[in-house]
């Protein structure tokens, strides 16, 4: 989202598709800065390039600014590996680090007629939402991804009352189970099939979703390593404990785990009963040794823990059975099981959550089912729906 005045030009999120390879968005007109609402590819994959091309300040939290350098560099190192193009280079990276900002929830940036307020957006540790007031008075509020409901990571999103509201619609359409019903089907699922001496491979986003899980997991005496770069995106989250909801909780929780750091440690993973790692669609990372090696084990089983995209191994297991591993399609004979840990609010929560922002006008975006969730909020507000580079005058 771009927020432009006639002094002025701010981007809100600059990121990409994460295919492979990754799909980039249209380059954007020189911008004055950008804020970045959290650490997840989709929002933040593009952002070196403004530095590198206009030299535009970045804005965001202290733990989004310091993860989003380690998946940008981990980025650049996959594409150099599989030959894909980037538009930016390790230089426009460091420059990312030099041109940033902290803003910190509860702070405004003031930059010309607009002030911008940081709030927690509930979605993964150190995720905002940004209220933007212009010098007439009006507030303009961007979400990002939220989440309203408690986490063991974090608490839930608040609404804020606005004038605009631009929303996100990712689960538009979907509700969630309650958290702590998908909490206890994980842990009776593990617990059946150490039972029955098989092996459990929990594949998961290295940011936010392992560490919420390390907490979750924590309950089971049994074996268990951590593997992947939710090793790395952890301890960023306990030096900046404040985006935490309980630190002490994640910090005795990573205490059970054994952390894989050598290929022999890797080895001695694969046999224990339990791992925890990256990559959480399987396309990539130390999880693809992990299910080479139990694929055939139908005592053993695979527990997915996050959504799925299109065209991505973890859609291709579930909907085919197989997966690709080593450069062939490979049929999968464990258990496959899905656990909705989402950190999206899903359709009633954005429903109450907007109903609350009392907004004249709400602009849906980050979404595939819009209109089924726009029919919902249209009794109280004036919905828009923007497709490609529509332009709104509020």
């Amino acid at each position: 989202m771009v927020v432009e005045t006639p002094e002025n030009r701010v981007l809100f999120d600059y990121g990409l598709t994460p295919s492979k390879p990754p799909k980039y968005p249209m380059k954007v007109p020189r911008v004055d800065a950008l804020f970045l609402t959290h650490s997840h590819l989709d929002h933040v994959g593009m952002s070196p390039y403004v530095c590198g091309e206009y030299g535009s300040t970045i804005w965001g939290s202290e733990v989004t600014l310091e993860v989003t350098v380690v998946l940008l560099q981990d980025s650049l190192k996959i594409a150099k590996y599989e030959g894909w193009s980037i538009p930016y280079d390790i230089h426009d990276v460091r420059r990312f680090t030099e041109e940033s900002t902290i803003i910190r929830y509860g702070d405004r940036a003031h930059l010309g007629p607009l002030s911008v307020k940081a709030m927690d957006a509930g979605h993964i540790p150190g995720s905002t939402m940004y209220r933007i007031r212009e010098n007439d008075g009006r507030e303009i509020v961007f979400t990002g991804d939220i989440n309203t409901v408690r986490t063991r990571l974090l608490e839930g999103a608040e609404p804020p009352v606005c004038d605009v509201l631009v929303m996100e619609s990712t689960y538009a359409g979907r509700p969630h189970p309650p958290r702590k019903e998908v909490e206890r089907a994980f842990l009776e699922k593990i617990e059946e099939v150490l039972d029955r001496g098989g092996r459990v491979i929990i594949p998961a986003f290295a940011v936010g979703r392992t560490q919420e899980l390390v907490q979750v997991l924590s309950g089971i005496d049994e074996e268990k390593w951590l593997d992947g770069m939710g090793k790395r995106v952890s301890q960023i989250y306990l030096r900046n404990s404040d985006c935490l909801r309980s630190p002490g909780e994640l910090r005795s929780a990573l205490k059970q785990f054994r952390f894989v750091r050598t290929p022999y440690q890797r080895n001695d993973a694969a046999k224990a009963p339990m791992v925890l790692t990256t990559s959480g669609m399987l396309d990539g990372g130390p999880v693809l040794e992990y299910i080479r090696r139990a694929k055939d084990d139908p005592k053993s089983a695979i527990l997915l823990t996050g959504y799925q995209v299109e065209d991505t191994n973890g859609r291709m297991l579930i909907d085919t059975g197989s997966m690709e591993i080593e450069g062939q399609v490979q049929k999968v004979r464990c258990e496959v099981q899905h656990y909705d840990f989402s950190a999206h609010a899903g359709h009633d929560e954005l429903v109450r959550f907007a109903e609350m922002s009392k907004a004249e006008d709400i602009v849906l975006v980050h979404g595939d089912n819009r209109k089924e969730l726009a029919q919902d909020l249209e009794s109280f507000s004036r919905v828009h729906l923007p497709s490609g580079d529509d332009e709104y005058t509020f």
